[in-house]
């Protein structure tokens, strides 16, 4: 049943983004950078963690996830190590998921014959 859960809130996220870019002139990097921000602030107000108790990864893998996960980072740096938290929470909270969306996306690409588009 999680699984379930998880599939169809991560859809509803979706298909709300793809409705956002459809009915909007935004462009995609904007509504990426909504996303992200959108999940900050709500996981600021404590609304964004018991969403994702409650639909698993259908919330935390969406760039909603994202955000959380670099708000986190910041409250827990800046519990320990004060303002200078501030500065450094936000990078060790999501180092590990960008490195490995550039390790991936690098080892992709020597599979994959990719292609300039001219």
């Amino acid at each position: 049943m999680d699984y379930i859960k998880a599939f169809l809130i991560g859809g509803i996220i979706c298909a709300l983004v793809q409705i956002l870019m459809e009915k909007t002139k935004m462009l995609p990097g904007r509504i990426m950078v909504l996303l992200v921000c959108s999940g900050a602030v709500l996981s600021a107000i404590g609304i964004y963690e018991p969403f994702v108790e409650f639909a698993g990864a259908g919330a935390s893998v969406p760039l909603l996830g994202f955000g959380n996960v670099l708000m986190k980072g910041i409250k827990e740096a800046v519990a320990s190590e004060g303002f200078l938290g501030l500065f450094q929470g936000g990078f060790k909270a999501g180092a590990v998921g960008c490195s490995g969306a550039l390790i991936f996306g690098y080892l992709a690409s020597l599979l994959t014959n990719s292609k300039m588009k001219e």
